[in-house]
């Protein structure tokens, strides 16, 4: 078998952890804290764009 990197999905996971935290953590409502948990979950999405938005492409 061939070994697999899966260093990435450990950086996701953490990541992952940090934006609930920090979602959670600013949530004044329950719905603000559901909002926040679906945030996390697509908080690369958001990264990707930003990113490129600065970058001009």
């Amino acid at each position: 078998m061939e070994k697999i990197n899966q260093g990435g999905n450990a950086v996701y996971v953490l990541g992952l952890i940090g934006a609930g935290i920090y979602f959670l953590s600013h949530a004044t409502t329950f719905m603000d804290g559901v909002i926040g948990i679906l945030k996390a979950l697509v908080w690369p999405a958001f990264f990707v764009y930003y990113i490129l938005q600065f970058l001009g492409l």
